[in-house]
This record gives C-alpha cells, sequence and structure tokens, in this order.
C-alpha cells in the first residue's frame, strides 16, 4: 500500500527511536537508570510534554517513581497522588482527557489542579504479573497518539521483562554486598556464616525464580553446578537429567558464542568488569539453540584472591532477538525500497523520453515503411518496462493510490507472468476467472500488492512441488449470514482467492497471522508484514479477508472486495475508443529534465497547444508575469530543485487566478497527495506516459470546472 513521503520518514523515525530505545534497555541494569532511559527516549518518541515510569509494588507498599522527564517535574504528585494512577484506584481505561472523569473523581480535581490537558496509562506486565506503569501527559495532537500507541504496545513486553529484570537484578546486588558484609563481620563464626551463606541463596534463589528466570551455582574448583527448575525448564531438560550434562558447561554454549563468552569471564573473574555478563545462544535438550542472557558474578575467593564460587541467573530473551531481527529486517526494506523507488524514478524519465520519441517517429513514418515495425516493438517494449517500475514503486510505497473502475480478470491476468516467476517453476499455477465478473474500484497496485503477497505466502508453504489456484467470483451476503459471521457485512462483493495445496496452518498460529510482525519463516527470511499489508489494503477498500486450513492439505484466502455499481468505466471506455483529444489553448510547461521538457513541448504542439516551456520553477514565473492573460493550464512536475510543482502552483495563481494544473512525476510526493490518496480535484500523469494519454489528461484538466491547489 502506497504512503507519502511524511508517513514513511515518520515511520523510520519511529523504528529508530524503537530501536535506540532497545538498546537502552539491554545496557541498563539499574532501576533508575532504566527509567531514565525510558522516560527520555519515550518522551521524545510520542512527543508528550510529561513521561513519568513507575514500578509496582504489592499492597500495601505504594509504587515507586523511578524517574521523570523533564527531571523538574518529580514534584508534580505526591506519592498518595501518584497511586490513584495505579489500576487498584482507577481501573479500566484511562480517558485521554481529564474531563472525560467523572466531576467528583479525585485523578480529575488532580489532573485540573496540576494544569494537566491530556493523560495516557500504559500498563507493563511480565510473565502475567504487573511490573510497572507508564504515564505520558500532554500528548500532541489525535493523529499521532494513534502511531504512538501502536509502537508502545508493540514495545511494552520487552520494556516489561527489561523492568522486571532490573529490579530483579538490583535485589540481587543488594542481597549479594548484604551478604558480603555479614561474611566480613564473621570471619571467626565459620559454621553461622555456612548458615547465612545458605539462607541467602535460598532466598536469592527464590526471589530470580520469581522473576521466570533460571539461576545456576558454579563451585569453580571441582565444576560441580547447581540449576534450578526453572533454568532446567528454559533448556527443556528433565532435572534428572541435568546433572551429567553440567559437567561440561561449555559444551552447551554456541561454538560461535564461545569467545565472547571466554572474554567476559575471563574479565570479570580479573576485576576488570563488576560483573558477568553475556548474551549467548545455548543447546537445549530438543538440539536447537535459544538466546540467553547469562549473568553472574564472583561470590566467594580464597585469601589468595582466586574465585570459588560464581552465581548468577538465565533469562530467556529469545522474542527480544526476534524483536531485533524483525525490526532490523524492517530497516533494511525500508532503506531498499526508498533506493528502489529512486531508481524507478529515474528510470521512468528515461522511459518518457524513449516512449514519447518512439511515439513521435511512429507518427512520422509511413505505414507502409519496414521502421514500423521496429518503432512498435520499441514503443511496446517502454511500456513493459513502465509496468515494471509501477510494480517497483508499489513495493517501495512511493506510487500514488488513485482508486480506479477495473475489471478484476483482467488486472488478474495481466499479471499472471509475473506471479508464475516470482513463485517458482516447480509450482504449477492455476487461473479460474469467473464469467460475467462484477467490476470492482480499487487502486490497481494495491491488487498486484494482494496478489504478490499472497502468492508467495503460497509458494513457501509449498515444499517442493505443488500447486496455487487463483479465482473470481461473485457474492451476495445477506442479513442472516452476516449476523452469524462475525466481520461480514451484507452486500454485494467481487471474490478473490488464492488456494495452495502446502503444508496449511495450525490453529495457533491462525490466530495471529494477521498481526504485523509475526511471521512462522526463520531469522532474516520475513518480517511479518505481507500478510498484515494484505488486511490493511482489504479493509481500506472496505471489504473483508477469510482463512481456511487444515494441516497437509492446504490453505485458502479469501479476499471479498464490494462491488462497483458506478457508470465509470463504461465513460471510460467510450473516451479510450474516442479519438486523441486537441485544442488551441496556452500550457505553461515546466520540468527540470532538458530532454523530458523538449519531448513533451513537442507532443502538446502535436496536439495542436501553444506550450511555454521552462526548465525551472523561477523561469516559469516570469514566463507567467509576461503571459498572464493567455496562460490557461500549467503543467509541471512534482519535484524540482528550486520549489517543488504545488508552490509553484500557488505562486502563479497571484498573476494567472483562474489557471487550472495538472502535475506529472516518476512518482509522486507529499505536497499532492493525502496519506497516498490522491483526491479526486487534482489532475495527475505518471510518468512515463504515451501521446494518448498526454491528450487525453491534458484535455480533462482544461475541461475541469476550476483551479485547484
Amino acid at each position: 500500500m502506497s504512503v507519502v513521503k511524511t508517513s514513511r520518514e515518520s515511520h523510520a523515525a519511529s523504528q529508530l527511536m524503537a530501536i535506540e530505545l532497545i538498546s537502552g534497555l539491554l545496557v541498563s541494569t539499574s532501576p533508575q537508570k532504566l527509567g531514565e532511559v525510558l522516560t527520555e527516549q519515550l518522551r521524545e518518541l510520542s512527543g508528550a510534554k510529561t513521561v513519568m515510569v513507575l514500578a509496582h509494588r504489592p499492597e500495601p507498599a505504594p509504587n515507586e517513581l523511578l524517574h521523570v522527564s523533564p527531571l523538574r517535574r518529580a514534584d508534580l504528585f505526591s506519592v498518595a497522588e501518584l497511586d490513584l494512577f495505579c489500576l487498584e484506584k482507577t481501573p479500566g481505561a484511562l480517558p485521554y482527557s481529564p474531563d472525560e472523569l467523572p466531576d467528583h473523581h479525585p485523578l480529575r480535581t488532580l489532573l485540573h489542579r496540576v494544569g494537566i490537558q491530556s493523560v495516557a496509562r500504559f500498563e507493563l506486565c511480565a510473565g502475567g504479573e504487573p511490573v510497572g506503569l507508564l504515564l505520558l501527559f500532554d500528548l500532541p495532537e489525535l493523529e499521532r497518539i494513534a502511531d504512538t500507541n501502536q509502537i508502545i504496545t508493540l514495545l511494552a513486553p520487552p520494556i516489561a521483562l527489561a523492568l522486571k529484570n532490573s529490579l530483579a537484578y538490583s535485589q540481587i546486588e543488594q542481597q549479594s554486598q548484604e551478604l558480603e558484609n555479614r561474611v566480613k563481620e564473621r570471619t571467626q563464626e565459620l559454621h553461622q556464616k555456612n548458615i547465612e551463606l545458605l539462607e541467602s541463596e535460598n532466598r536469592l534463589r527464590y526471589a530470580l525464580e520469581g522473576t521466570n528466570d533460571g539461576l545456576w551455582d558454579v563451585q569453580l574448583q571441582d565444576g560441580r553446578t547447581y540449576l534450578s527448575p526453572r533454568g532446567c525448564e528454559i533448556l527443556g531438560y528433565p532435572a534428572d537429567e541435568i546433572d551429567d550434562l553440567l559437567q561440561v558447561w561449555s559444551d552447551l554454549v554456541h561454538p560461535d558464542d564461545m569467545p565472547i563468552t571466554e572474554e567476559r569471564l575471563q574479565a570479570h573473574i580479573k576485576g576488570q568488569a563488576e560483573i558477568f555478563e553475556v548474551e549467548q545462544r545455548l543447546r537445549t535438550k530438543s538440539g536447537s539453540w535459544k538466546w540467553i542472557l547469562t549473568r553472574g558474578k564472583v561470590v566467594e575467593r580464597d585469601p589468595t584472591g582466586a574465585p570459588l564460587r560464581m552465581t548468577g541467573t538465565h533469562s530467556d530473551i529469545s522474542e527480544k532477538k526476534q524483536l531485533e531481527s524483525q525490526l532490523q529486517q524492517a530497516q533494511k526494506l525500508e532503506s531498499i525500497g526508498r533506493l528502489a523507488g529512486g531508481v524507478a524514478h529515474d528510470f521512468n524519465n528515461l522511459l518518457t523520453v524513449i516512449l514519447g520519441h518512439a511515439e513521435l517517429a511512429l507518427l512520422k513514418t509511413d505505414p507502409a515503411s519496414p521502421l514500423i515495425g521496429d518503432l512498435t516493438e520499441i514503443r511496446n517494449a517502454a511500456e513493459r518496462s513502465a509496468d515494471l517500475t509501477r510494480q517497483l514503486l508499489a513495493f517501495a510505497r512511493k506510487q500514488t493510490i488513485a482508486p480506479k473502475v477495473l475489471d478484476l480478470n483482467e488486472t488478474v491476468a495481466g499479471m499472471l507472468k509475473m506471479l508464475q516467476r516470482l513463485i517458482g517453476e516447480n509450482i504449477r499455477l492455476a487461473w479460474l476467472p469467473a464469467n460475467n465478473l462484477w467490476q470492482l474500484k480499487v487502486d490497481p497496485s494495491q491488487i498486484d500488492q494482494i496478489l504478490a503477497n499472497l502468492c508467495v505466502n503460497a509458494r513457501d508453504a509449498i515444499d517442493d512441488v505443488g500447486k496455487i489456484t487463483i479465482e473470481t467470483g461473485n457474492c451476495t451476503f445477506d442479513a442472516d449470514y452476516c449476523a452469524n459471521n462475525v466481520g461480514f457485512n451484507p452486500g454485494e462483493y467481487v471474490l478473490l482467492a488464492v488456494s495452495d495445496n502446502g503444508r496449511g496452518i495450525d490453529q495457533g498460529t491462525m490466530a495471529h497471522i494477521f498481526e504485523p510482525f509475526f511471521t512462522t519463516k526463520g531469522v532474516g527470511e520475513g518480517t511479518g508484514l505481507g500478510l498484515a499489508m494484505v488486511y490493511g489494503i482489504v479493509r481500506q477498500n472496505n471489504g473483508f479477508i477469510t482463512v481456511y486450513s487444515e494441516l497437509g492439505q492446504g490453505t485458502t484466502f479469501r479476499v471479498y472486495l464490494p462491488r462497483n455499481e458506478s457508470d465509470e468505466q463504461q465513460a471510460s471506455t467510450a473516451n479510450a475508443a474516442s479519438p486523441l483529444s486537441r485544442g488551441q489553448e496556452t500550457i505553461l510547461l515546466v520540468e527540470d529534465e532538458p530532454s523530458i521538457l523538449v519531448l513533451t513541448t513537442k507532443l502538446l504542439e502535436k496536439q495542436g497547444y501553444r506550450v511555454l516551456a521552462a526548465n525551472s520553477p523561477n523561469e516559469a514565473i516570469v514566463l507567467a508575469k509576461e503571459h498572464a492573460d493567455e496562460i490557461q493550464l500549467l503543467m509541471t512536475d512534482v519535484v524540482m530543485p528550486e520549489m517543488n510543482g504545488r508552490d509553484l502552483f500557488k505562486n502563479l495563481m497571484f498573476f494567472c487566478p483562474k489557471v487550472k494544473c495538472l502535475f506529472m512525476s516518476g512518482y509522486t510526493a507529499d505536497v499532492i497527495a493525502h496519506h497516498g490518496v490522491l483526491d479526486e480535484h487534482v489532475y495527475f500523469i505518471s510518468k512515463p506516459f504515451s501521446l494518448s494519454d498526454l491528450a487525453a489528461k491534458v484535455r480533462e484538466a482544461l475541461d475541469s470546472k476550476s483551479a485547484t491547489g
């Protein structure tokens, strides 16, 4: 689905901030440092004026304020007042505005007293238990809040896990220090020391297991190792099988992670690092590898300083690693998209020149000349290349969404060759179009994206050889049917179905397939955005999608899009059959690419128009002042060095208030489209364009009722 430039940049910036936030969480071992990272970066990410992070404490203890950004607002509320924001005091969804609370609600009174206009609350839960709250005060406009809510909701699990671990680790540090102090104070009481040490270890183990982390304890002299029940569970081993395995602990560590593990361990033992901490892959009972955050500390040394004992934790960070990989993959695809869009834009300029001159040459050549065949092939090749760049721009999300009435059968048929290349020669593609298919009104590029994503999904579900079937049909759903099928709305719909005979989808996966970033593919093989994009396109067009699957039998996706009953298709067909439109009006043509400027001038003059050609916006303004009463149409490129096409049009209207405008570009910027969708009153022609397309679009803009800006 296409989006505007600012949306794309904002999304990329949000991704970078999210990655920075997660990076900050990884290095924040103390709750206060973690609170500082969260509040500072979430304030920048959300645009809120004040961000607070609270650590949850069970009753009757109050919740602890870890950090506030800006710090000078730390005294905004008292401890008792902060307690009002917790779910125990104010359950349910917290209204965005204080005015939505009941008149006598203490939170409403409190917020008005300190002058807060809006508030958002996010509960942080880990392992099903509340560990803290995020409070955002005085947020920006509602449009940004939706994006903020989505990002924070996505980041909430790793934030909660990091907060939970930092609180537990802080407790471990405190208890370890207390233990060392007791040992120093009672060096003569060996028996009592051993009892206290054992008791401290028990408390430590219980605390760690309460945080869902595994505890390990190693006697360094003989290698004897203890692994808590949770530690065994993380690695998938029964407790009675772990003893023999732990005799050579290094056998569990992935070979690629062994160098960094040894380096970090030696640094801690030699006193160069306060704690031993490393992210490593450990082998599970099934033979697979699981990402584990290992933390530990030497808790006992002999009189010479040689380490005798180490104690630490294992935290399962597999989900965090997967999220990091997905964010990196999404960022990589965004970069590839920008590159693809830039290449397609430049290529479209070249195709414009090739296609235009080929058409001019055809008009000047005798029909009996042998050159006619060669020129026709050049024109056809340019048109096919234009189709390829359109698909490239759809991938890059730089193509304007302009809904059109279309025949779905014709659209799908035009994609079959491309789809066959996409799925490979080992998979047979079957096409079953329905007769008398109803019309749709949708952007053709969105149909391309739906088909490409569904076919790739089907291809990946087939292990070797197989079959993918694409079919269309007409469907009508009445109120009784929709009442028993959630998500369906009564009406007439056009069906697009994609089926495969692959592995199928299990019920657990089926519940999440349309969720963003959900994927069953391996690391680096997918972002989990394909089906989410399909779902978004379908919903944007007021349709719905269903999935049916059986393990070992295959899967069928059915997309239902509303039937279009307007007469636009008949009007379009009539226009296509008419001769090239001509005129005698004066057109101010602005294009910074010299070859396109010369070509388009020739094409317009061929149709009888008088053309004032300018290769820059400043030159166009000079011409507009000299010919203010003559110019009836401005035809301008969208992206130019001095100013964009929209601003040029607005400037020209001071001299030519009745001038009309036709924009052109290899791809459109947000200056002429809103959220990627072209308004009906904005006239636009995409490069490359044929003579017939140009003639029709110029005439359409000139014959419109009023100018637009």
